[in-house]
């Protein structure tokens, strides 16, 4: 069976403090790296776990690691320029 790409699901993870800032249907913004900058795309947030976890050994964020965080799946049109397992990241959108 060939998969349907044309909407993407990010698995990100955020830490008890940023959960109050976050809600299901939410608009966010999707980086990646390009060639010389970031790509943004316009994504929703569709699930945020009701249970924490440890933090997953492959995680990087620019703050401290903390010891549990909450999965957050978030839906992204795919333009074709994603592919599955690419490291991105979730900007939260201040204005809403």
């Amino acid at each position: 069976k060939i998969p349907d790409l044309s909407t993407m699901e990010l698995r990100v993870y955020v830490s008890e403090t940023q959960l109050a800032n976050i809600k299901i249907g939410q608009k966010v913004i999707v980086k990646i790296d390009a060639e010389k900058t970031m790509k943004s795309y316009d994504g929703t947030i569709s699930w945020i776990a009701s249970e924490a976890e440890f933090t997953p050994k492959i995680i990087q964020t620019k703050e401290e690691r903390v010891a549990l965080v909450y999965a957050v799946k978030v839906n992204v049109k795919n333009d074709g320029s994603l592919k599955i397992g690419m490291p991105a990241e979730m900007w939260l959108n201040t204005n809403e």
